[in-house]
């Protein structure tokens, strides 16, 4: 199978993992915003953070969106370290935050021993608007490497603004789903073939493209009804992208 799934925590499953088996890293953490007052950190729940109260599509929450900022980034350092082992060298990074966090994504990346190379942008068209103030309708993702760059090893040239809205509906299933056509093209820092990684795999849109674009998966989703969802997801990729060539027949 191109993809392996693990339910469970993420430091504890990534250092059962080998050395040097991922060619790129690509999450969405929980970002652990908003929390001015220790009160608002530790009275709302993911899922009262960033669904509406009178949404009509029902989705599960998720735990890890209570610590403050130093326990944040001192979480991130410890699982970017061990990310760190795992990457080959050369290899990638790509972490999921917002204007809150950014600065302290930073920091963990770096405490981690990665290289910070720059910040992309994930503009959401379809953001609220707010009276007198300017649109949040962007999150960002830290990007870093393992050392120097190879680019003969991986000739693209990817984009540093991606525009998207995040599913809704139906075809949203988790309360941060990120949309699969903006996963796509970052999966395409990690050379053909290679593999990703998500330890905050969530409903599994990491995975699902990268199986689109040829890379392999290794995914872990601490929350049991998520990583289901996930395995799913992952399954029928795999169902829809075979072809003849991938069959192997046996008299």
């Amino acid at each position: 199978m191109p993809f392996s799934l693990h339910q469970g925590d993420a430091l504890r499953v990534l250092s059962t993992l080998p050395d040097d088996c991922v060619d790129s890293v690509i999450t969405d953490p929980p970002y652990n915003s908003g929390g001015r007052t220790a009160k608002e950190r530790t009275s709302r729940s993911a899922k009262q953070k960033y669904t509406s109260a009178d949404a009509k599509h029902t989705l599960p929450d998720f735990t890890g969106e209570n610590m403050d900022q130093r326990s944040y980034g001192f979480w991130l350092t410890q699982l970017m370290t061990e990310a760190h082992r795992l990457t080959k060298t050369g290899g990638t990074a790509l972490l999921f935050t917002d204007w809150r966090q950014l600065p302290v994504t930073t920091d963990a990346i770096q405490a981690a021993g990665w290289l910070w190379r720059g910040v992309l942008a994930w503009h959401k068209p379809q953001a609220r608007p707010q009276k007198g103030r300017f649109t949040q309708n962007c999150e960002f993702i830290v990007w870093a490497s393992k050392g120097a760059i190879d680019g003969s090893r991986n000739p693209v040239y990817l984009p540093g603004l991606y525009s998207a809205s995040q599913p809704s509906g139906a075809k949203r299933q988790h309360i941060t789903q990120k949309p699969v056509e903006v996963m796509r093209e970052l999966v395409k820092i990690s050379p053909e073939g290679g593999t990703v990684l998500d330890f905050c795999a969530g409903s599994g849109s990491t995975g699902v493209a990268a199986l689109l674009e040829g890379r392999d998966f290794i995914g872990v989703e601490k929350t049991e009804h998520y990583a289901s969802i996930a395995t799913d997801r992952l399954t029928e990729t795999v169902r829809q992208t075979l072809t003849r060539d991938d069959v192997v027949l046996s008299a």
